[in-house]
């Protein structure tokens, strides 16, 4: 009988002449979201909603009246060309681009590594915050029945419309959209960078094994 033939020589991974393993990878998702991120992402969501009030007092303060009068048969806009009727729109637009333009600001400042969680807080939170805006001017604006309002000050005699939004899904996302923006662009510019990663050295060739013949 013979003897079995002596395996190769299997070099250890702690060999000097052995190549080193390469890197970890990093999947295109980055870190896992942990439960803190999740936390954060959710205090944005709240804040950004409770904010949503301000805006509404801004709104309701702020936004052009339109002045309606009745003719006892009918009621109609005192000044059919005035550009009033498209004025709380605007102002609400440009209100709620400011308040989330701030949004994705301060959250950048307060979390410069950014993530997912927080992106979303802020879209939500701004939708959110913009649904309490438009109710709050709405509820406390003038009423929103015509009739007995147009009755109730007599003919001949002007009277302020109710305070609604006619872009409406437009004039919601006008908040989220910009608190996303802001936050992306200043993440990109501003963020922190992940380190490159070091070159591999070259393998140097394998010489250790059984000798020829």
């Amino acid at each position: 009988m013979t003897a079995p033939l002596t395996p190769p020589h299997q070099p250890s991974p702690h060999d000097p002449d052995w190549p080193p393993p390469p890197p970890p990878m990093h999947g295109p998702a980055g870190d896992p979201i942990t439960a803190a991120e999740v936390l954060q992402g959710v205090l944005v969501t709240v804040v950004s909603a409770i904010a949503g009030a301000l805006l509404g007092v801004l709104w309701l303060n702020l936004a052009p009246r339109v002045l309606l009068i009745s003719d006892g048969k009918g009621v109609y806009l005192r000044n059919s060309e005035g550009e009033t009727a498209i004025g709380a729109d605007g102002t609400f637009v440009l209100l709620a681009l400011a308040f989330g333009a701030v949004a994705g600001l301060v959250v950048f400042l307060l979390r410069r590594k950014g993530g997912v969680p927080l992106v979303l807080g802020l879209a939500l939170g701004g939708v959110l915050g913009s649904l309490l805006a438009w109710g709050l001017g709405t509820y406390f604006g003038p009423t929103s029945d015509v009739i007995a309002h147009a009755k109730a000050v007599g003919p001949d005699i002007a009277f302020e419309a109710p305070l609604e939004l006619n872009l409406g899904a437009a004039a919601l996302l006008a908040w989220p959209l910009a608190a996303m923006i802001v936050h992306l662009a200043l993440t990109a510019v501003f963020g922190p960078r992940d380190p490159e990663p070091e070159p591999w050295d070259r393998p140097k060739p394998y010489t250790q094994g059984p000798s020829a013949g």
